[in-house]
C-alpha cells in the first residue's frame, strides 16, 4: 500500500459488509472481513449486526494475535491473520455463509471444472477444506491448505472464503463462488456433469490473467471479429 487512509478503509469495509448481506451471500451476523493495513490488519468485530456497524467498530489486530479497541475481534480472527500472513499477493479475506456454497460444503464437495468460470479462483477446482471447529487453529490450518494456489475455497460444513487485493474484489469473487455453487448443485440433479480437462482450463486461466492485466483475450480466433479501428 503506497498511501493509507484509515478512515476511508474502515468506511469501505463497513460498506462491503452491508453489501455482503444485501447481495444475499450472507445472513445476520455470520461471516467476517479483514483487510491488511500498515500496523497489521483490520477485522470485523464479533456479534455486531452489519447494519449497526460503524467504522470505529472495526478492530485493529496485530500478527501476534493481540488487538486494541473496545470491541473484540471476530471469532475467526485466526484464519484471517494466518491467511494474510502467508499470502503477500492479497490484502483482503472475506468469509461468508452463502447458501449454495455451504450446501456443497456440508457434503465436503470440491467444485470441479464443470464450468470454465471455476478458473476465476485461480485453478481447476475450488477445494473444500476439511472440517474443523470454528475459531480454532485447526480451521485456520485447513483453510490455508485448501487455499494453496487458489483465491477461494469452501470450508467443510461451514461456508466459503474468498480473497482479493481489495474488499470489492473479494466480494465479487465470493458472489462468483456462490453463483458457481448454485450452478453445480443444480447440475448435479441431472447427474455428474462433464468436466473440462486441465489443458482447456490452463487456457481459460491464462485468458483470465490476461484480462486482469488489462489485455484483451489473445487466443486464436478470439479477436477475429472485434478489432480496434486504425
Amino acid at each position: 500500500m503506497t498511501t493509507y487512509d484509515d478512515n476511508a478503509l474502515r468506511e469501505d469495509m463497513v460498506a462491503i459488509c452491508r453489501r455482503m448481506n444485501a447481495s444475499g451471500i450472507n445472513q445476520g451476523t455470520a461471516g467476517n472481513v479483514s483487510v491488511r493495513n500498515p500496523k497489521g490488519f483490520l477485522v470485523t468485530p464479533t456479534s455486531l449486526p452489519y447494519d449497526m456497524m460503524q467504522p470505529k467498530d472495526l478492530v485493529q489486530m496485530y500478527f501476534d494475535g493481540s488487538y486494541e479497541g473496545e470491541r473484540r475481534p471476530s471469532s475467526e480472527w485466526r484464519f484471517h491473520r494466518d491467511i494474510l500472513a502467508s499470502r503477500e499477493d492479497i490484502d483482503c479475506v472475506l468469509h461468508c455463509h452463502s447458501v449454495y456454497a455451504t450446501t456443497l460444503a456440508v457434503h465436503h464437495k470440491t467444485i470441479p471444472s464443470f464450468h470454465y468460470m471455476t478458473g476465476v479462483a485461480g485453478g481447476t477446482t475450488i477445494r473444500c477444506a476439511r472440517y474443523a471447529t470454528f475459531g480454532t487453529q485447526a480451521l485456520s490450518d485447513a483453510a490455508i491448505e485448501a487455499l494453496q494456489d487458489r483465491l477461494a475455497c469452501l470450508l467443510g460444513q461451514h461456508g466459503q472464503i474468498s480473497l482479493g487485493k481489495t474488499p470489492a474484489a473479494a466480494l465479487a469473487l465470493a458472489v462468483e463462488v456462490e453463483t458457481l455453487s448454485r450452478l453445480y448443485v443444480q447440475a448435479l440433479t441431472l447427474g455428474e456433469p462433464p468436466i473440462l480437462d486441465d489443458e482447456e482450463m490452463a487456457r481459460v486461466i491464462q485468458q483470465m490473467k490476461n484480462m486482469s492485466y488489462g489485455q484483451a483475450p489473445d487466443l486464436d480466433g478470439v479477436n477475429d471479429v472485434a478489432k480496434r479501428r486504425q
